[in-house]
């Protein structure tokens, strides 16, 4: 169910989030083993436009499943509770 959740809110969250909370992000997901540190370094490495990174690290989280779908979302809430909150109703 999360993993729907956040396909549905895919777009509000490559347009709203910032490189900051993206890099918190990916800390965090790392340290909940959500992400490994290859992922993280393929994303950083790799994706150099903010929302490109933001759909990297959304995409490859949503393709973990619900699990890891809920972890980034209380991540997000976390580290950025109005990007969180501007994603509702979907979440």
């Amino acid at each position: 169910m999360a993993a729907q959740q956040l396909n549905g809110v895919r777009t509000r969250f490559i347009e709203k989030v910032s490189k900051t909370v993206l890099d918190q992000l990916m800390d965090d997901l790392l340290e909940d083993k959500v992400l490994n540190d290859g992922e993280i370094e393929g994303i950083k490495e790799e994706f150099k436009m903010r929302a490109d990174k933001a759909r990297q690290l959304i995409d490859s989280v949503r393709r973990k499943g619900n699990t890891a779908s809920e972890k980034f979302l209380i991540r997000l809430q976390e580290r950025d509770n109005n990007v969180y909150s501007e994603l509702d109703p979907q979440v």
